[in-house]
């Protein structure tokens, strides 16, 4: 799995350059802790897989975290749906709420880390 690329619409491209440039405040925090190898692999930011764009996405391990803000609020199936497709491919998925980055950034973290290891062995 490691490094295995996804496929994606082309389309999806500038889409995903257009969220990095109007990230959410959650966003913006959890990239402030995660980038540059902070936990020893590479994140990227907005990255486009399949049909959709993850939050976060580390090509090394295949682990993908999600961001859940309001927008999500009512729309459980399509995320159901969007990360069983990604999984498929192997991706393991991480999910916190805009609550949890803002007001427990440390679990978060931890977790990450926690995940990352996991994954790194």
């Amino acid at each position: 799995m490691r490094n295995k690329i996804i496929p994606y619409r082309p389309e999806l491209k500038l889409l995903a350059r257009q969220l990095r440039k109007n990230s959410t405040l959650p966003e913006v925090l959890l990239w402030q802790n995660i980038k540059q190898r902070a936990y020893g692999v590479q994140f990227h930011r907005q990255v486009p897989m399949l049909n959709y764009i993850v939050d976060f996405y580390c090509h090394e391990i295949g682990l993908a975290i999600e961001i859940d803000g309001s927008s999500h609020d009512h729309s459980f199936l399509y995320d159901a749906k969007r990360q069983g497709a990604l999984e498929g491919y192997g991706v393991k998925f991480l999910r916190f709420s805009n609550e949890e980055v803002k007001k427990n950034m440390f679990s978060v973290l931890l977790v990450i880390q926690e995940t990352v290891k996991e994954l790194s062995d």
